[in-house]
């Protein structure tokens, strides 16, 4: 203890020691506080309730009716993409509206992370995230968050429909091969299924591997047999930053091996499905605008033959890409090939990234999504006085043109001013009336007022002129002290030191820049 209570400024090994035994302690106390926490606030009723509501596949969260009009209610969803939120009713929204309902970031962060894991109990299971589209192309007007809940939803998708043609090949090659030992003792029969089988140019019958639907009015020039649309491989699927990465990776380096990966996957696939057939045929499947007929030959009642042509110039050209990849490519299904897109990584990628996330990048897409939400519910239940219709859209134009911008989160307060001036526009309609038809008050300068900031003024005072004293509840103080401003929010650095005395909060700031504020 003496060593360790010397003032001398030379480093001791026992005060070393006691100094890291000390932190030692210190960190396993914290940790058993937040594992004690974390514990507790997981196994809360309310949170408990609010993960069921949120993952709730029948959708019993909250919804709003927004319109029954196709065209009306196009128009009126049209702004969360404008400002690249989330869709109305989406779980994103869903999310927002939970997540803002806390009053702590550390309890916004440990639900947070709690709706990480089931995340990824759904994804384990095979079951789709409620509140996204379980397998449409992925919306890249809507925000990010939002674009790598699809990319799980799809996933889910992409791998139900891989099980399932893997199994009816399977089936077909069963079958096959049933009709091999049918053949064997009964010499002379042949199989009379056209969807499994084609004749070769020899007059061989081949089975027909990873094949999905006849396609119409097309055969094979050689051999005259159906050409089938095969069981292809789907193509990746990349959010709005990914995208970007490619098209600098590809500017960058000239490389094009994505599309000649697909283009070679699609031909073994065309090739299996289809056996007999040539360059020329894959062509006129794939690519019609490359095939250029010529003659039409015909029977003498008139029905047609076949058609003759020849490949465009651009297929013609010596070292054509296309030729190249044919020569190489062997009858393969699909389901059989290398994977193009391996939606395990994928899916395990964006877990790993929304775990990391930090919370500004978390926080700014939660709020636009809530924010885009909010007016469409509000435009669906507008009065329908023209006054107060020209001040809504005049608001609406001004979220548009703020939240299009790179710093709109600078402006977040007067968003907010705005957003109040819809909500007095639909609950205090009379009021809204009265201070639109007084004249447009001027500054010094000659300048009109922004309306804003009067109507602003005007419905914050609205408490004082009631005539009704308002006391304070020392319970609701202490809880809106506790809620974090706006700014801290979407701020991208941790709040300084010396922004919470010492005796009141204790920071502690987690590896993925999560910085979470405790009261004691």
């Amino acid at each position: 203890m003496k060593d360790l209570l010397a003032s001398s400024r030379d480093s001791s090994p026992v005060r070393e020691r006691a100094g890291l035994s000390f932190s030692a302690m210190k960190s396993l106390v914290l940790r058993e506080k937040e594992e004690k926490f974390t514990s507790e606030f997981g196994a809360d009723e309310k949170v408990l309730s609010l993960i069921n509501s949120l993952l709730d596949a029948e959708g019993h969260f909250i919804r709003r009716k927004i319109g029954s009009d196709s065209v009306t209610y196009t128009n009126m969803t049209s702004l969360p993409k404008d400002i690249h939120g989330a869709p109305p009713e989406s779980f994103v929204v869903n999310l927002s509206e939970v997540i803002g309902s806390f009053k702590t970031l550390k309890k916004m962060s440990s639900f947070w992370f709690r709706v990480i894991a089931e995340l990824r109990r759904l994804w384990s299971e095979g079951q789709y995230i409620p509140g996204i589209p379980p397998d449409e192309i992925l919306d890249l007007n809507s925000c990010l968050l939002y674009q790598q809940l699809q990319v799980i939803n799809c996933c889910i998708s992409r791998k139900s429909r891989h099980s399932i043609a893997t199994e009816s090949l399977n089936s077909v090659i069963r079958q096959a091969n049933s009709n091999v030992e049918e053949s064997a003792v009964s010499e002379g029969t042949v199989p009379a299924s056209p969807i499994l089988y084609a004749r070769s140019r020899t007059g061989e019958l081949v089975l027909r591997l990873g094949a999905d639907k006849q396609s119409e009015n097309l055969t094979l020039l050689e051999t005259g047999e159906p050409v089938y649309t095969p069981v292809m491989q789907e193509g990746p699927l990349l959010t709005e930053d990914l995208i970007k990465e490619t098209e600098e990776f590809v500017l960058r380096t000239g490389s094009v091996g994505a599309g000649c990966s697909q283009l070679l996957s699609d031909m073994q696939a065309f090739k299996a499905a289809n056996p007999g057939c040539i360059l020329e045929d894959f062509v006129r499947w794939h690519s019609p605008p490359d095939w250029m007929e010529t003659e039409t030959d015909t029977f003498d009642g008139g029905d047609l033959l076949s058609t003759r042509g020849q490949l465009s110039s651009r297929m013609q050209k010596e070292g054509n890409l296309w030729r190249e990849l044919w020569e190489t490519a062997k009858p393969v299904p699909a389901v059989k090939q290398t994977p193009l897109f391996d939606e395990d990584l994928a899916v395990e990628g964006i877990l790993n990234i929304l775990e990391d996330i930090p919370p500004s990048e978390l926080f700014e897409q939660l709020f636009i999504s809530l924010l885009g939400s909010g007016f469409v519910f509000a435009e669906a239940t507008l009065p329908t006085d023209g006054s107060l219709s020209k001040l809504f859209y005049e608001c609406k134009d001004y979220i548009v043109a703020t939240c299009q911008g790179s710093i709109w989160t600078e402006k977040v307060d007067d968003i907010c001013q705005v957003y109040e001036t819809v909500e007095t526009i639909l609950l205090n309609p009379d009021e809204v009336l009265k201070i639109i038809k007084q004249p447009e008050e001027t500054t010094t300068a000659g300048e009109s007022k922004y309306r804003f900031k009067r109507l602003r003024l005007i419905f914050s005072g609205k408490d004082r002129h009631s005539g009704k004293p308002t006391a304070k509840d020392p319970k609701n103080s202490e809880d809106n002290s506790a809620r974090p401003s706006f700014s801290s929010i979407f701020s991208k650095k941790p709040p300084k030191p010396g922004s919470a005395s010492p005796g009141d909060k204790a920071v502690y700031s987690f590896e993925n820049d999560w910085t979470v504020v405790k009261h004691i």
